[in-house]
């Protein structure tokens, strides 16, 4: 469960994309915080700004207007190689819906990578991928490759490379979305368990429901925009009211809920 302590704040975020005859406000004053050990759902609709925020908050894109926060500093280089790639390195983990393994790597190299990447040490470096193999009940199948695992197997693989530099913030993109649904709530009983081990932070975007109940809060976006907000609470129906929600959003967008 989150505490009080604020870890991220995003600050008035506005974006817009820009071609010939043509621009889309992709993000329009977006602001929020982010607590310590919270996991954060986003929700909305294809196009709403989900991916775009994200995007931002990795360093992989910048906003043109807003600052962003972390643990009460801003970093005007931020967005700014190789200044970004540092901040990414030492702050941000990234799991995909597509999981995004080397195919080359065994699992334990995979998880080791951003160890790697920050010159560690080859004895705490097999220390830590030893431990994160268990964690995340990969021990067996260590020298095993990503086309030799099942899906459920490959995203804890790239759960463990996410968490294995303990970074403050972990952003999770649809990360069940290619999962069937026994395999997709195996692993958010990962996520979460990893989340109460290490004390993180995770912005986690969504389109199903379900899986927003998993988290402690939801944020729900519409045109660039956060219009709803909703905390889960295990004494209230939280798919209900999540669902319904979602479906006057859904409404507004002329879509259908799937």
């Amino acid at each position: 469960m989150a505490n009080d302590q604020i870890v991220l704040t995003v600050e008035r975020l506005w974006k817009a994309y820009k071609g010939i005859g043509y621009e889309v406000q992709a993000l329009k004053n977006v602001s929020f915080d982010l607590q310590k050990g919270e996991l954060l759902a986003v929700m909305g609709t294809s196009g709403s700004g989900k991916s775009t925020l994200l995007n931002i908050l990795g360093t992989l894109d910048e906003p043109d207007k807003g600052k962003i926060w972390l643990n009460g500093k801003h970093d005007r280089n931020m967005f700014i190689e190789p200044y970004a790639a540092q901040f990414r390195r030492d702050n941000i983990g990234f799991i995909f819906q597509s999981f995004n393994l080397l195919k080359d790597l065994t699992v334990e190299e995979n998880i080791a990578l951003p160890l790697i990447l920050k010159g560690v040490g080859k004895e705490t470096m097999e220390q830590k991928v030893d431990g994160m193999l268990e964690l995340v009940g990969l021990s067996n199948w260590r020298r095993h490759r990503p086309f030799q695992l099942s899906g459920g197997q490959q995203q804890r693989v790239a759960i463990g490379r996410a968490l294995i530099t303990a970074p403050p913030i972990i952003l999770a993109d649809e990360l069940t979305g290619n999962l069937d649904f026994n395999t997709s709530t195996e692993i958010l009983h990962v996520l979460i368990d990893m989340k109460k081990t290490f004390e993180q932070s995770i912005i986690m975007v969504t389109h199903d429901p379900k899986v927003a109940t998993y988290a402690d809060r939801v944020l729900f976006f519409h045109d660039g925009q956060i219009v709803d907000e909703y905390k889960c609470a295990s004494n209230q129906d939280n798919m209900a009211n999540i669902l319904h929600t979602f479906q006057e959003i859904m409404e507004m967008s002329n879509d259908k809920v799937y």
